[in-house]
C-alpha cells in the first residue's frame, strides 16, 4: 500500500507519471490541504481553486513559474507580504511574463499581448490551420503509423503560432530548428546580424529573433502582422519598450505552442482507445468540441499552477498565513466528484465538461485558449476524415488491457513523451 503521507509530490517518480491517485488521495482529507513538503498548501476542489484565482488581492501570481522554490532576500513576516513582493519582483523568475504578473501591470501587458490573438486574426490563421493540419497528414497518411508527439503535434503547433504571430513563412525553418525539431539550431552567420545560439531551455534564442523583428518593423513598417505587433499601444496610448513587446510574444509562442501540442497527443490518445467514437465524430464534427472538453477535463496539459499568499486569509475554512504558496492542481480539480458525477469516467457528451479549469479562470485565464480549441477541432476534423480505424500501437504501448505510457517527468505539465499509433487511410482519401 503506497504511504501518500509521506510521498513529496515534488520528487517522486511515481507521481509525476500518474498524479490521479494521489491527487484523489489529497482531495478525499480536503479540497484545501496544508502539505509537509515545502510549506505548500494543496488545491483539489474546484470550487476553491476558482475562487483562488479570482482573488487577485489576496493572492500573487508571482511564483507561478517557480513553486514552492522561490526565495526571497527578506523573510516573510506579517499578516500582509505584498510590499516584499512588490520590492523584489524583479528579482523573481520570468518576472518579465504576463503569467506572473499582478495588477496593475498585469491590466496592461495583457492588454497588450491580447493585441495579438484577435477575433479578426483568429479567423484569418484559421485557413493556415487547416491547410497546415492536411500537409502534416500528407507525410504520414501513407504510412499507416507515427509517433504523433514528434511527427505531428510539435511541427504543427509549432508552424501555427508562427503564423499567428507574422513570422515571415521563411523563418519557419529557423523556428524548427530552435525548437529541436530539425538537427540543430543554426550558428549564426559571419558579419550577420543572426542571432546567436542559445540554451534551448529558455526563451532568449526566441527574444532574440522577435527582438530583430519588431526593431526592424519600427523602422520600416510593412502592411504585416509583425508591424501590427511592433507598432501595438498600451490601453493609455504610450509605446511599449522593445522587450516588453519580445517578452510577450515569445512567451505566447513558446507556451502556446507547448501545451497545444500535449492537449493534441492526449486528445488523441483517447481518440485511438475508443474506436465507436471515431465513427461518432466523423459523422457529426458538432460533437468534436465536446470532445476536446472531455479531453481537457480529464487529463488537463497544465499540472500545477501557484499563487503566493499576500496577506493572511481562509480558503473552505482553511487558515492560509500571508507567505504561504499555494499549489492549484487543476487535474484534482477536473476530477472532483462535486461538481463532476462519475469523474474518472470519460464522456463525450458530459453536460458540463466545460466547467473545468484547464485553462484556468479569472485575470490569468489562458489567451491562447481558443486558438488551442481551434487546433485541436481542426487536426481531430482531418484525422477522422482521412483515416479509419485509428490505434494505439500495441507493439509500443502494450495490448489494450495493458497499456503503458510515458509521461514527462516534468513537475508543471501532463505531457505524453510519445504516442504511436497506427490506422489505415480512408477509400475517399486515396
Amino acid at each position: 500500500m503506497t504511504d501518500y503521507e509521506s510521498i513529496d509530490f515534488f520528487t517522486d517518480k511515481d507521481v509525476l507519471e500518474d498524479p490521479f491517485p494521489y491527487l484523489e488521495y489529497l482531495r478525499a482529507k480536503c479540497p484545501v490541504q496544508p502539505t509537509g513538503h515545502h510549506g505548500v498548501v494543496a488545491v483539489t476542489g474546484v470550487e476553491e481553486a476558482v475562487a483562488i484565482y479570482r482573488d487577485n488581492d489576496s493572492f500573487s501570481a508571482c511564483n507561478t513559474a517557480s513553486g514552492p522554490f522561490l526565495k526571497f532576500p527578506v523573510p516573510f513576516e506579517g499578516n500582509d507580504v505584498g510590499e516584499i513582493i512588490e520590492r523584489y519582483r524583479d528579482l523573481i523568475p520570468q518576472s518579465n511574463a504576463v503569467v506572473t504578473m499582478d495588477p496593475p501591470t498585469h491590466t496592461r501587458e495583457r492588454a497588450l499581448l491580447m493585441r495579438l490573438i484577435t477575433p479578426g486574426r483568429m479567423k484569418e490563421n484559421e485557413a493556415f490551420i487547416r491547410s497546415l493540419a492536411d500537409q502534416q497528414l500528407d507525410g504520414i497518411v501513407d504510412d499507416g503509423r507515427c509517433e504523433l508527439v514528434n511527427d505531428y503535434a510539435k511541427p504543427y503547433t509549432m508552424l501555427v503560432i508562427a503564423d499567428l504571430l507574422g513570422v515571415p513563412e521563411t523563418d519557419h525553418q529557423r523556428f524548427r530548428e530552435g525548437f529541436g525539431l530539425q538537427a540543430q539550431f543554426p550558428p549564426p552567420g559571419e558579419g550577420t546580424d543572426e542571432p546567436a545560439q542559445a540554451d534551448m531551455n529558455s526563451l532568449s534564442w526566441l527574444y532574440d529573433w522577435f527582438a530583430i523583428y519588431v526593431e526592424e518593423r519600427r523602422r520600416e513598417p510593412k502592411s504585416d502582422v509583425l508591424t501590427e505587433l511592433a507598432l501595438a499601444k498600451y490601453p493609455d496610448g504610450s509605446t511599449p519598450e522593445v522587450m516588453a513587446v519580445v517578452h510577450q510574444a515569445a512567451f505566447l509562442f513558446a507556451a502556446g505552442r507547448e501545451s497545444t501540442s500535449d492537449l493534441l497527443a492526449t486528445a488523441m490518445r483517447y481518440l485511438a482507445e475508443y474506436p465507436e467514437l471515431q465513427d461518432e465524430l466523423r459523422a457529426d464534427h458538432q460533437r468534436i468540441t465536446g470532445f476536446i472538453e472531455e479531453c481537457l477535463r480529464i487529463d488537463a496539459p497544465v499540472n500545477v499552477d501557484f499563487r503566493l499568499a499576500k496577506r493572511d486569509t481562509t480558503v473552505a475554512g482553511i487558515q492560509i498565513a500571508a507567505g504561504t504558496p499555494v499549489m492549484i492542481l487543476p487535474g484534482a480539480a477536473n476530477r472532483d466528484p462535486r461538481r463532476f458525477e462519475s469523474p474518472e469516467k470519460f464522456r463525450v457528451q458530459r453536460p458540463n465538461a466545460k466547467e473545468h479549469i484547464a485553462f484556468g479562470r479569472g485575470i490569468h485565464t489562458c489567451p491562447g485558449a481558443p486558438l488551442a480549441r481551434a487546433e485541436c477541432r481542426i487536426m481531430i476534423e482531418r484525422f477522422v476524415d482521412r483515416t479509419r480505424n485509428i490505434r494505439i500501437s500495441a507493439k509500443h504501448h502494450g495490448p489494450p488491457n495493458a497499456r503503458h505510457f510515458d509521461y514527462e517527468p516534468a513537475l508543471s505539465r501532463r505531457a505524453l513523451h510519445e504516442l504511436h499509433i497506427e490506422f489505415h487511410r480512408a477509400e475517399s482519401d486515396r
